[in-house]
């Protein structure tokens, strides 16, 4: 790893509160032209001996807002001391989880919808821009499995959408498959391609082959950018299978999503977008002339508290505390397998993936219920999903496989 170690926890804390030092401070500094302050004291209240030991908590009161992408250079210098770790989560990220080589943008986002948002954005204004493209001839591209981000990028940017289908038992595209999309596609007149690949959807788990739309994108001649969907998989699936293609060693892969707030255990609005160098400025909103560095994210203004989080959970367990975590859930998920297995329970389960969807026909609605299995479709559902998480103990999991078997 380059610049990803395990820190002790007083290392956390004092590089947490370091940076926060070197932060504004509303009430010592004469800062008069800022529309933001710490949180309200009356209501949050600051000077609780406990806040001297938990430096998130002490970040989410002082209430830094990291509006911009850091990564680019100039920001608002009132919150220089946090948004450097947030450059630090940016690099962790890229370079030795997602195997990247050199510098990379990105940012903390809301969540792994507006990272996929942001990238479709920053691609068709670089058709609109580079190619002079009409809106009519972008294309986004995805799997029937995709999030449903997907559908919202088409929707907010108005490019259209076409889904390649999966195969209904192994969820897998095919390179035959892409091809019928991207075809029917171009029977409508596209000629620019926004390619999102899975790794690992929501309900399933399951990756996309990206050879897949590789090999037939160039076999076509058209011209694509391949942005991959981590929203669910970027924290786990590089552990779980570290050798794989989903990430910045593949020339072809221009930005990545992940999601922190899901394997990572991180507070919800923690998503993370990250790209290669020299694309973030198709996002540029040069009318935000009054930031500091202007803005290049679809989010504007966000609380530097969720980059502090995530860089705090990345820096306790380190490289090697979290594939053994990894590796920890990817054996309780088998032991669920067998365990389905001997009781003739039709499943699916992506190799070394923690999610194990399960056949409707399986289950009663009350046993769903009672463990809140999540249906792929609440009106009509045809598989109900198990997510192997840190809570998602052995002992509930017979607890789960003991009531299954009293109602059958």
């Amino acid at each position: 790893m380059k610049k990803w170690k395990k820190l002790s926890q007083e290392e956390i804390k004092h590089r947490v509160f370091a940076a926060l030092s070197e932060n504004v401070d509303y009430y010592h500094q004469n800062i008069l032209g800022v529309p933001a302050s710490h949180l309200d004291d009356r209501v949050f209240y600051q000077n609780a001996p406990f806040l001297e030991d938990a430096p998130f908590l002490s970040t989410l009161i002082h209430n830094p807002n990291h509006i911009g992408c850091h990564t680019l250079g100039s920001s608002e210098s009132f919150f220089k001391g946090t948004q450097q770790i947030e450059k630090e989560v940016i690099s962790i990220c890229a370079e030795d989880i997602l195997k990247g080589e050199g510098d990379f943008d990105g940012y903390v986002a809301s969540g792994g919808t507006e990272a996929n948002l942001q990238a479709a954005w920053i691609y068709r204004n670089y058709y609109l821009q580079e190619r002079d493209a009409k809106q009519e001839e972008i294309a986004l591209i995805t799997s029937a499995d995709a999030h449903y981000s997907s559908a919202k990028a088409s929707n907010v940017l108005q490019i259209d959408f076409y889904k390649v289908a999966v195969d209904e038992e192994d969820r897998s595209i095919s390179q035959e498959s892409v091809k019928v999309a991207i075809e029917a596609a171009q029977q409508d007149g596209k000629k620019y391609f926004i390619v999102m690949a899975n790794m690992m959807t929501t309900m399933f788990g399951s990756v996309d082959d990206i050879h897949c739309y590789t090999h037939v994108l160039i076999e076509l001649n058209v011209e694509f950018k391949l942005h991959i969907d981590g929203a669910y998989g970027g924290f786990f699936y590089p552990f779980a299978r570290q050798e794989n293609e989903l990430n910045f060693s593949n020339p072809h892969v221009n930005s990545v999503t992940l999601d922190a707030h899901k394997m990572l255990q991180a507070p919800y609005g923690t998503g993370i977008f990250l790209i290669r160098k020299g694309w973030m400025h198709y996002a540029n909103t040069e009318e935000a002339s009054y930031v500091e560095g202007q803005d290049f994210t679809l989010i504007g203004s966000r609380s530097g508290a969720n980059a502090i989080a995530i860089w705090m959970i990345l820096m306790n367990y380190g490289p090697h505390g979290w594939f053994e975590k990894t590796l920890v859930l990817n054996h309780r998920t088998t032991w669920l397998c067998e365990q389905l297995e001997k009781r003739n329970v039709s499943f699916f389960r992506y190799p070394e993936a923690n999610i194990v969807t399960i056949k409707s026909h399986h289950l009663y609605p009350d046993l769903c219920k009672k463990y809140g299995l999540v249906p792929d479709n609440h009106q009509q559902p045809s598989w109900y999903k198990i997510v192997v998480m840190d809570h998602v103990t052995v002992e509930k999991l017979e607890r789960f496989l003991e009531d299954y078997d009293a109602m059958n």
